[in-house]
């Protein structure tokens, strides 16, 4: 597998949903830490869930935060909790929703302040 990414400023990139297996990868691309954007079960029972990303991420030797949010819309305390975290997780870092577009827009949005 090769990671699908989309690098939005130095240390960040998105991605569209990763698999357990790809944490591995990710370290390997160079990545400290791995955000999860996306409520568990969104995409139905196959969409592997935030507590066996975790796994993977952390035996991949990764940071690992799932901060869930809603695909239409993000909060201002969602933006917030998401600056804190591109604040003060190991760089680079690697997000990843449905299609990478909401934790493009979380970036963006928690860049802005």
């Amino acid at each position: 597998m090769t990671l699908p990414l989309q690098q939005l400023a130095a240390g960040f990139c998105t991605a569209p949903q990763l698999t357990p297996e790809a944490m591995a990868e990710a370290a390997a691309a160079g990545f400290k830490t791995v955000i999860n954007n996306r409520p568990d079960f969104e995409g139905g029972p196959d969409q592997p869930t935030s507590a066996a990303m975790a796994a993977a991420a952390n035996a991949a030797g990764l940071e690992y935060r799932h901060l869930p949010v809603a695909g239409g819309y993000q909060s201002p305390e969602e933006i917030a909790a998401f600056r804190q975290l591109i604040d003060t997780l190991p760089r680079p870092i690697l997000a990843f929703c449905r299609s990478g577009a909401r934790s493009g827009r979380l970036f963006q949005a928690a860049s802005q302040g």
